[in-house]
């Protein structure tokens, strides 16, 4: 069984900074790439931010100079350093762990930035 254990979210005003932290523990191997995604009220879920074992990353356009997304192999840890935060960053953020033929996801952690 897999455990992926997110932490970081919380209120802050536009244009402050918060970081999203997600570990991954239990029967989990072979990890391929971790990322962030994020749900809007209303919206569909959207990529955020990625990262592979290999340290390549991507990122939405929306995000993109304002985010950055890092990972610690050794701790199966993936974080998500994000600045000059606006109210349209406001939604649930999920880690979602790519994993040998297998995907797990967070519970998701709420991010909301007051204008």
């Amino acid at each position: 069984q897999v455990q992926l254990v997110e932490s970081g979210g919380g209120l802050v005003q536009a244009g402050g900074s918060l970081r999203l932290s997600c570990a991954a523990s239990g029967s989990i191997f072979s990890i391929n790439a971790m990322g962030w995604y994020r749900q809007a009220p209303g919206k569909q879920r959207e990529l955020v931010a990625r990262i592979t074992s290999g340290g390549s990353t991507n990122y939405a356009d929306s995000v993109k100079g304002r985010f950055t997304i890092s990972r610690d192999n050794g701790k199966n840890t993936v974080y998500l350093q994000m600045n000059s935060l606006k109210p349209d960053d406001t939604a649930v953020y999920y880690c979602r762990v790519d994993w040998g033929r297998y995907v797990s996801w967070g519970q998701g952690t709420q991010v909301t930035v007051s204008s």
